[in-house]
């Protein structure tokens, strides 16, 4: 039985990894400070030989007893509104919290998975974006502690791999959507649907063109694990690369969830990147990984979790 340790373990994407290493066969050590996570994600596992959670704040130095086959570095905060909340935690986690990951790793011969993001490219003038293209980031920007943040966690990554010798990946993780978003954490399809369902206008940013490119969570976290199970150690891009417009996203989420909510509009945010769409080339060569579940199936499944706990759509 592989052991994984999951960093952010109880966070939207770091619990449906949890979910699909256990049905793997992996024993899971879930670690979260519950910052921006929650003990509802993974309250159906039960703490025993399969899965243990420990509340750990990995910005600090933190040990494990037992032997490692896996580290899934999945903590940060990872939406608007939580990193503008939380600067300086947002750092100290791209800091901090990955040198004490790959510390880990290191000590347990492990093999070591950071979850990046396609926010490393800022707003691009490459489209789509490869795994070459370096970035266009405004390091001073609002933006900039989550974007700063995961690009010196990808150097550091690569400095632990050429220095220290240790069995390093790095995904840049796309859009990702499915259950277990919270509603209100700044992102665009738990914020329409949370809207759309109780019959509020949709807020979209700008006038809505800008575009992004949206993977469901389950085909996400299968591109990981293949990542993590492989033996590539340059970054590679895990999304999809059906790109469509914000506002088209806001127009698909009324039509599946029967709202009859409007549309409203608001000023778009400072350093809001404009285009966002992934090559897989390098995923599909090295993984045979792409994406398998249609944005309209997984916008279906998102909408029933939804719908259980706030209601089917309520009249505007």
């Amino acid at each position: 039985m592989p052991t994984s340790l999951v960093t952010g373990g109880a966070g939207f994407l770091g619990s449906h990894l949890c979910d699909y290493l256990l049905a793997r066969g992996h024993r899971v050590i879930c670690v979260d400070n519950l910052e921006t996570g929650s003990l509802n994600n993974i309250e159906h596992l039960d703490d025993g030989h399969d899965f243990e959670f420990r509340m750990v704040d990995i910005t600090s130095h933190f040990e494990v007893e037992e032997a490692i086959d896996f580290v899934y570095h999945m903590a940060s905060p990872a939406s608007p509104i939580d990193y503008a909340r939380l600067p300086l935690h947002t750092l100290k986690v791209g800091a901090y919290g990955t040198h004490n990951a790959l510390g880990l790793a290191k000590a347990k011969r492990a093999r070591f998975l950071i979850a990046s993001t396609s926010e490393v490219y800022g707003d691009p003038l490459v489209h789509p974006q490869p795994e070459t293209y370096w970035g266009n980031v405004n390091p001073i920007g609002p933006r900039g502690v989550y974007d700063e943040a995961k690009r010196y966690a990808e150097a550091l990554t690569m400095a632990y791999l050429r220095q220290q010798g240790v069995n390093t990946s790095i995904s840049r993780i796309f859009n990702t959507f499915g259950p277990k978003m919270r509603e209100n954490d700044g992102r665009a399809i738990p914020a329409f649907m949370g809207q759309a369902l109780r019959g509020r206008p949709l807020t979209v940013f700008g006038d809505g063109s800008q575009t992004r490119s949206f993977c469901y969570a389950d085909d996400l976290i299968r591109g990981l694990v293949a990542l993590a199970e492989s033996d590539v150690h340059e970054p590679v891009n895990i999304g999809n690369p059906n790109e469509m417009s914000l506002l088209e996203m806001a127009e698909r989420i009324i039509e599946l969830t029967g709202s009859t909510s409007e549309i409203v509009y608001e000023a778009l945010p400072i350093d809001d990147p404009q285009v966002r769409q992934p090559d897989i080339s390098r995923a599909k060569a090295l993984l045979g990984w792409e994406p398998e579940i249609e944005v309209s199936e997984g916008l279906r499944r998102t909408i029933e979790y939804y719908s259980d706990r706030l209601g089917p759509a309520a009249p505007a």
